[in-house]
């Protein structure tokens, strides 16, 4: 009975197994191997030992570029987090038609990143988007958002904002219903104002989930690429080109897989180590009890 119990086991437990080893382990690892190789995609690979980490962090310009561009567009993160918890906070209350609103904010993210995106593009199109018109009732000339070298990555973090909403909405709002109403009564109680009390106690009761969309949202801004894709195509004059975007274009547009691989992996270490540094600078700020 047990050896046909661990069969049906191991039975249902292969094909995760299976999946990962085929279409995870293997190509990571032979990932790391064309990452020191010259490879077209088309010819077997040539071992050029480190040569390819050597060109990004020596000779390509546009790579730390791009990595700036990166960093840049990441500042939506912040601004991002910010805002959803105030309207986090708003929508903690208890009025009339709350869930609707708090069903609108959380729609955009169950869309189709492809349909909101050109949404957006329309949105800042500087000839009829519906942003510079709103700016021009109120006498502003409104720039050429995606076309400036100067506005465009600015549009971009917009978007990003608007973007994360909704999921980061909801994260908050559920912390910050988990916080015990009996903190705030004893502190109201003590005369503490309510600026206070959001310091004091609101900051520290969610910092654990604080935390957690501060790496994810990390992790995720620093791979993004449709948004840019579609909406700017890196341009103009690079300004927009994130790393993954030109790590795309290395691989599939000039067919250099190894380079493309070394960037990927440089990538992923920075992400790995901007994480653990995340997770040590925690122990200062967040509070699990």
């Amino acid at each position: 009975m047990k050896r046909k119990e661990y069969a049906w086991a191991y039975l249902f437990i292969s094909a995760p197994i299976v999946g990962f080893l085929l279409f995870a382990f293997i190509p990571l690892s032979y990932s790391v191997y064309v990452s020191f190789t010259e490879y077209s995609g088309y010819q077997a690979p040539v071992f050029t030992g480190t040569n390819n980490y050597a060109k990004l962090a020596l000779h390509d310009e546009l790579f730390w570029k791009t990595l700036f561009n990166t960093f840049y567009s990441a500042l939506s993160i912040p601004i991002g987090m910010v805002v959803a918890l105030g309207i986090a906070m708003s929508l903690n209350q208890k009025v009339r038609g709350i869930r609707f609103f708090r069903t609108m904010f959380f729609l955009p993210t169950i869309s189709s990143v492809i349909a909101l995106t050109l949404l957006w593009k329309w949105i800042f199109n500087d000839s009829y988007g519906l942003l510079n018109y709103l700016l021009e009732l109120i006498g502003i000339q409104g720039p050429a958002w995606l076309s400036s070298e100067t506005w465009a990555m600015p549009a971009m973090i917009i978007q990003g904002v608007w973007a994360g909403l909704g999921i980061n909405m909801v994260l908050y709002l559920a912390a910050l219903q988990g916080v015990p109403k009996s903190f705030h009564e004893a502190a109201e109680i003590d005369g503490a104002s309510g600026w206070q009390r959001f310091v004091k106690i609101t900051i520290p009761c969610i910092s654990p989930t604080t935390l957690y969309i501060l790496i994810t949202s990390t992790i995720t801004a620093l791979q993004d690429f449709p948004r840019f894709q579609i909406m700017t195509e890196g341009g103009p004059n690079y300004s927009t080109t994130t790393i993954v975007y030109y790590l795309f274009q290395n691989a599939f547009r000039y067919m250099s897989m190894g380079y493309a691989s070394a960037m990927a992996w440089a990538l992923g270490l920075l992400i790995l180590a901007i994480t653990l540094l995340n997770f040590w600078l925690s122990k200062r700020w967040v509070h699990y009890e």
